[in-house]
């Protein structure tokens, strides 16, 4: 119900009240401010540029990046397959994460946790690798996760 059908409703509704005077309306307590969105690019409101601009890297990265996924996919019991498959999801991670780092980094949009996340993953995996104890796995993941991710938050609030 909008404001406008309440202020008719009471202001009618008070006419057949007890003593026939008329309900005049309270006004409406102030909204509280809200928190405004961090600055787009330079003011603009874009997204930042890539230095390549005009040449779509970033699409034809992603595009190419699932070509080859669901050809692997295709061919996955033959070893080419797979490698197309992980050429494929690194090629269209790539893409993304291009993305992700300008806006980051341009102070568009705050993108900490992804960004956080490429080198815990790194860690886990250089760690499984490396055959390091389990439990050691999941404590130095969520120790760089943690890190990384406090970095990321201040670099966004300076540049935005």
């Amino acid at each position: 119900m909008c404001k406008r059908s309440r202020t008719q409703r009471s202001s009618s509704a008070g006419t057949g009240r007890r003593g026939g005077a008329p309900v005049t309306p309270t006004p409406a307590a102030p909204r509280p401010a809200r928190r405004s969105q961090p600055p787009r690019s330079a003011g603009t409101g874009e997204r930042p540029r890539a230095p390549w601009h005009p040449f779509p890297l970033v699409e034809l990265c992603v595009l190419i990046g699932l070509v080859l996924l669901v050809w692997g996919l295709i061919r996955f019991d033959d070893d080419g397959g797979r490698v197309m498959l992980v050429c494929g999801m690194a090629l269209a991670s790539l893409g993304g994460l291009d993305t992700a780092l300008r806006e980051h980094f341009g102070g568009y949009a705050s993108h900490a946790l992804l960004l956080s996340a490429l080198p815990a993953v790194v860690v886990a995996g250089a760690l499984f690798f490396a055959r390091g104890p389990w439990p050691a796995i999941p404590l130095a993941t969520a120790l760089v996760l943690a890190g990384t991710f406090a970095a990321m938050r201040r670099a966004f609030r300076r540049r935005s």
